[in-house]
C-alpha cells in the first residue's frame, strides 16, 4: 500500500460560508412558499433544508504535523496533510485503527471521554471522531522486562522509543493497529538484543557476532546495545510505516531474586582489588625500608631478622586497626 498524497485546495471555509447562505435562502423560500401558497416549493424546501447537512460532513480540520487518511466506499483515496479547513467529498470516511489505543507514551495521556485542559475536545467538528494520525516525534516508554542475558542472569531492563509515522498508508492498512504492533516489536527487539549481552564484563563473551570475545556488556556498552535495539525495531516496523528515530534505556537492574546475591558478589570483587592494591603497596614499602637500611647501615640483619622484619611490616602495614607495638628492651639476639 503506498501513501497517496491529497492535494485538495483548502475549501473549508467558503463551503461553509456557502452553506450558511444556502440554508438562509432556503428558510426565505419556505417562508414565500408558505406566503403564496405553492405547495411544490413549500415541499422542494423543506427537502433542501433536510440534505443540506450533508456538505458539512466534508469539513475537516487539521493541525500541524496531523494527517487523516480517507476512504470513500471502502477504497483509499488518499491522505490529507498539513494544516488548515479542508472540505472533501463527504462521503468519506476517516480511517484510523489505533485512534482509541492508549499506551504508555507521549500522546496518550489524555481521557478517551475529557477534554484538554485548555478546553480543547479530543476531536474537532468533521475529523470522524479524532481518528486524526499524529506525526509529531513521541516516545513510548514500555513496562521493564524481566530477561536473562547471555550468562542466565535474569536482568530488568525497561527502553524509551522515540519514534513517529512517516506513512499513514501503511500504519493504517499494513498492520491492524500500529501503536500494538510497535509496543510488542520493541518487547521482541529487546530480547533478542539483550539476551547476546552479560550485564557487566565477562571473559571470553562474543557480544558482536565476529567469533572474538570483547569487552561490550549491558552495564557498560549502553550506547552500542541502545543502537542495535532501535536497529532491530526499525526493522521490523518498517512494513508499518514508522520510523525509529532513537531508542533509550531507561532502567537497568539484576533481577529481584538475584540482586543480593550479585551485590555480595561486587562487594567481595571490590574488596579482593582493595587487598591487592594494599598488599602492592605494602610490599613496596618493605622493599624501599630494606634498601634504605642497607644504604645507610643504619643495622646489620641476617635473613631470620629480616624476615622477621618484613612479617611485622606487613602485619602493620595491611591490618584493618592501628597497631600496637611491643618495645623490646633487650638485645636483638
Amino acid at each position: 500500500m503506498e501513501e497517496k498524497i491529497l492535494t485538495t485546495r483548502k475549501l473549508g471555509m467558503p463551503v461553509l460560508l456557502g452553506n450558511i447562505l444556502l440554508l438562509f435562502a432556503l428558510a426565505v423560500l419556505f417562508v414565500a412558499a408558505l406566503l403564496i401558497e405553492n405547495g411544490l416549493l413549500v415541499f422542494l424546501s423543506i427537502f433542501l433544508l433536510c440534505v443540506s447537512w450533508i456538505p458539512l460532513l466534508g469539513l475537516k480540520i487539521l493541525k500541524p504535523q496531523e494527517a487523516l487518511v480517507l476512504t470513500l466506499f471502502g477504497k483509499y483515496i488518499g491522505t490529507l496533510k498539513g494544516e488548515g479547513f479542508y472540505w472533501v467529498n463527504p462521503f468519506c470516511s476517516a480511517v484510523n485503527p489505533a485512534a482509541f489505543t492508549k499506551l504508555s507514551q507521549s500522546g496518550d495521556v489524555k481521557s478517551l471521554f475529557k477534554k484538554a485542559a485548555d478546553g480543547e475536545a479530543d476531536s474537532a467538528p468533521g475529523d470522524s471522531n479524532g481518528k486524526r494520525i499524529s506525526l509529531k516525534i513521541m516516545t513510548l516508554n514500555n513496562s521493564r522486562q524481566k530477561i536473562n542475558d547471555c550468562l542466565g542472569n535474569p536482568v530488568e531492563i525497561g527502553i524509551a522509543v522515540t519514534w513517529r509515522v512517516v506513512d499513514t498508508a501503511k500504519a493504517v492498512f499494513n498492520v491492524d493497529n500500529y501503536k500494538e504492533f510497535l509496543s510488542l516489536q520493541c518487547d521482541s527487539a529487546l530480547r533478542n538484543i539483550v539476551r547476546l549481552y552479560p550485564y557487566d564484563v565477562a571473559p571470553n563473551v562474543d557480544t558482536t557476532g565476529d567469533g572474538v570475545p570483547d569487552e561490550g556488556s549491558l552495564w557498560g556498552s549502553s550506547e552500542v546495545v541502545a543502537q542495535r535495539i532501535r536497529e532491530e525495531i526499525q526493522q521490523r516496523v518498517n512494513e508499518a510505516g514508522i520510523e525509529v528515530v532513537e531508542a533509550r534505556i531507561t532502567y537497568l537492574a539484576y533481577a529481584q531474586e538475584i540482586a543480593a546475591v550479585m551485590l555480595q558478589r561486587q562487594q567481595a570483587s571490590a574488596i579482593i582489588d582493595a587487598r591487592k592494591m594494599i598488599v602492592d603497596g605494602a610490599v613496596g614499602m618493605v622493599e624501599m625500608a630494606l634498601e634504605r637500611l642497607n644504604e645507610n647501615d643504619v643495622v646489620q640483619l641476617d635473613e631470620e631478622r629480616k624476615a622477621a622484619m618484613v612479617s611485622n611490616l606487613l602485619v602493620v602495614l595491611c591490618g584493618n586497626r592501628d597497631a600496637q607495638p611491643i618495645v623490646n628492651s633487650g638485645s636483638l639476639y
